[in-house]
């Protein structure tokens, strides 16, 4: 039975639904309308275009390496408040953050398409700098988005850089300090977990963070965000099962994860690709303290890697009961 939207509804209302229809717009389809639209000014005669565009390209390549191109402007726009409306979204701070210090951000979970990262870090919908006054967020995502001629300039205007060692070393070696460099580091892959009451985090085994805080002396600060996993409903796909193992093998070629997810639509709640109107709460945990270490030893990594896995549980333990979490649900990591 197919369950309509009202037709009386609030403008307001309105105006967050079509935010958020941008948003999944843009993260379906804008990969491969900026493809098009290059390949298009290449047939055309604005061919030029093109070229004078691959050639600025060229002499800026280094910059995504570099702390990218944020624009505040872009950050800022009315349009995030409409969708940070839309669930709501809300970020909490527990902890004071020091500007002169810099530090390394685990974000968890993925969810399936990673709203409460890009709101809280990537827009100023949420009053991230209000809170943290004098920390700059840089938010880490696929290198493979920055190989899309446009899309790789529109990512650098929120503080996206690429997730490689090199962009990440760069950020955090700023003597001045006040960086913080936010890893989601269950990655791609931890997206097909995500489903609601689901609480899998893949991080067991990821240490790369950690081997960066010590290599920097940067402090890492975990992050929560309570409410991701219930946008969406994802198509079951235990581990062994056939699905499961295709979306792997994909996810190995193509470097990203294809769940199979479902919400609701837009006149009506039954099925479609809008998320569910689920509050979102993230929560900034205390920052762990880290010793710099030029070349740290594995045991040293190891020991790091599981007092962050320590902290991360407390805080989610700490803040679950405030945010519909049932008291039997704690956080599992494979």
């Amino acid at each position: 039975m197919v369950e309509f939207a009202p037709l009386a509804m609030p403008q307001e209302r309105r105006l967050q639904t079509l935010a958020v229809l941008l948003w999944v717009f843009s993260f379906l389809v804008l990969t491969q309308l900026c493809i098009a639209a290059f390949i298009g000014l290449l047939c055309t005669r604005f061919w030029l275009c093109a070229v004078l565009y691959v050639a600025w390209w060229c002499l800026h390549r280094h910059t995504l390496r570099r702390g990218g191109r944020c624009v505040e402007a872009v950050r800022c726009r009315v349009l995030w408040k409409y969708l940070r409306d839309y669930f709501p979204t809300v970020l909490v701070k527990t902890a004071e953050l020091d500007p002169s210090r810099n530090y390394v951000a685990g974000f968890h979970p993925h969810g399936i398409l990673g709203t409460s990262s890009f709101l809280n870090l990537c827009t100023e919908s949420t009053g991230f700098s209000a809170l943290f006054p004098g920390i700059r967020p840089y938010h880490m995502t696929l290198p493979l988005f920055f190989r899309v001629p446009f899309l790789r300039d529109y990512f650098m205007f929120f503080g996206l850089v690429t997730s490689d060692k090199e962009s990440g070393a760069h950020v955090l070696s700023r003597k001045e300090g006040g960086s913080l460099l936010a890893i989601v580091v269950g990655g791609a892959r931890e997206m097909l977990d995500a489903r609601p009451g689901a609480y899998t985090l893949l991080l067991r085994h990821r240490k790369g963070f950690v081997r960066l805080a010590l290599e920097h002396g940067a402090a890492l600060v975990p992050i929560f965000s309570f409410g991701e996993n219930e946008l969406y409903g994802q198509v079951k796909n235990p581990p062994g099962s056939w699905l499961r193992q295709i979306q792997n093998q994909l996810q190995q070629v193509m470097g990203f994860s294809l769940p199979l997810f479902h919400g609701r639509g837009v006149f009506q709640y039954s099925f479609g690709f809008v998320p569910y109107r689920w509050p979102i709460t993230t929560v900034v945990g205390k920052p762990i303290e880290v010793q710099k270490m030029l070349h740290p030893s594995k045991e040293e990594v190891d020991h790091l890697h599981q007092r962050y896995l320590k902290e991360l549980c407390n805080l989610f333990e700490t803040h679950k009961l405030k945010y519909n979490v049932p008291a039997d649900q704690h956080l599992e990591f494979c």
